[in-house]
């Protein structure tokens, strides 16, 4: 009998221990708790940053900016950065939101290829419980009401940006002369600002606004378009572009049609590759929004938003005139 009671009691324990063994196995790893619907996820929060083309040096110098802050701070958040393949790719972007939404991300902060196509996928992410953050295009007001959310912006004021850009370019024109605007995505809100920007200044100073077209932001495009400008309109004094790509493709334009210098190129946005052009003077003017802050600001503003800070104001962060002279 003492045998058959040694025999059991050294089963139990060995259950016991293997059934230890097992739980600890499961519960290996990073500590994780039930998310929003169900997933279990890092304790960590995960927050994702949606830009636009990467292969605009101004979303991969946002990018560059981001991962730096979170390299310093990577106790306290983990960094997911998505871009899509070009300034235009709405459908990529809403794609990428619902990506981070199955993934199950903490908070979202996203510089909109669109700005009333993109705000439904982020009413969605709102409604699944993520945390939404806008940077550099702000997204339509009217629609967001429409859809009964808020969203803070985290960015610059792009129409007195160009403005301040405008008004330097107007110092080196005679009134009267003749001008033209290549715009950004005429949807999107930055694009339209810019515009009006241009406008305000050439306006206050007595410019011809001969003409205004799209290249979306995309400088093989602005190629093209500057060329047609400048077939159209012979006696051109300058070329506003809304960014620094399509300022580029003006350049090129120019250079190919031998009026390099005769008429003058403005651009936005300050990217290394518009330094050399700026210094020759053959790029007259840009505006540096500092990308590599920007996308920062929104990041620190998701943070205090999931410690339960609320919903912050939105913050207008800076927008400085870059000339030849302060390069």
């Amino acid at each position: 009998m003492g045998t058959k009671l040694l025999s059991a009691t050294r089963f139990c324990v060995a259950v016991l221990f293997f059934t230890g063994v097992l739980l600890a196995g499961c519960d290996s790893g990073r500590p994780e708790q039930a998310g929003s619907q169900g997933a279990r996820r890092p304790v960590k929060p995960r927050i994702a940053l949606i830009m636009k083309s990467l292969a605009n040096e101004f979303f991969a110098t946002m990018e560059k900016g981001a991962r730096a802050h979170q390299a310093a701070r990577s106790g306290q958040y983990e960094l997911i950065v998505q871009g899509t393949k070009d300034e235009l790719d709405v459908n990529g972007q809403a794609r990428l939101v619902d990506q981070m939404l199955a993934l199950g991300v903490d908070a979202i902060v996203i510089a909109p290829t669109d700005s009333k196509a993109m705000a439904p996928v982020c009413k969605k992410a709102v409604d699944s419980g993520i945390v939404v953050v806008n940077i550099d295009n702000r997204f339509d007001e009217a629609v967001l009401a429409d859809l009964g959310i808020r969203l803070p912006f985290v960015g610059p004021d792009n129409r007195k940006g160009a403005r301040m850009v405008g008004e330097y370019l107007s110092k080196q024109l005679t009134p009267g002369d003749p001008v033209a605007v290549v715009e950004g995505v005429p949807t999107a809100y930055n694009a339209i600002q810019r515009k009006l920007g241009f406008e305000d200044a050439m306006n206050a100073a007595g410019m011809r606004i001969v003409d205004s077209q799209s290249a979306g932001w995309e400088m093989d495009k602005a190629n093209r378009v500057a060329a047609a400008l400048m077939t159209g309109h012979p006696d051109l004094k300058a070329v506003l572009c809304a960014n620094d790509s399509m300022a580029l493709g003006a350049v090129s334009a120019l250079r190919a049609a031998g009026k390099l210098g005769q008429v003058k190129v403005v651009g936005f946005d300050n990217i290394s590759a518009v330094h050399d052009l700026v210094k020759k003077g053959e790029i007259v003017a840009t505006a540096d929004q500092h990308a590599d802050q920007l996308a920062v600001f929104g990041i620190e503003y998701a943070l205090e938003m999931l410690q339960g800070k609320g919903t912050p104001a939105d913050r207008e962060t800076p927008v400085d005139l870059i000339t030849a002279e302060n390069l």
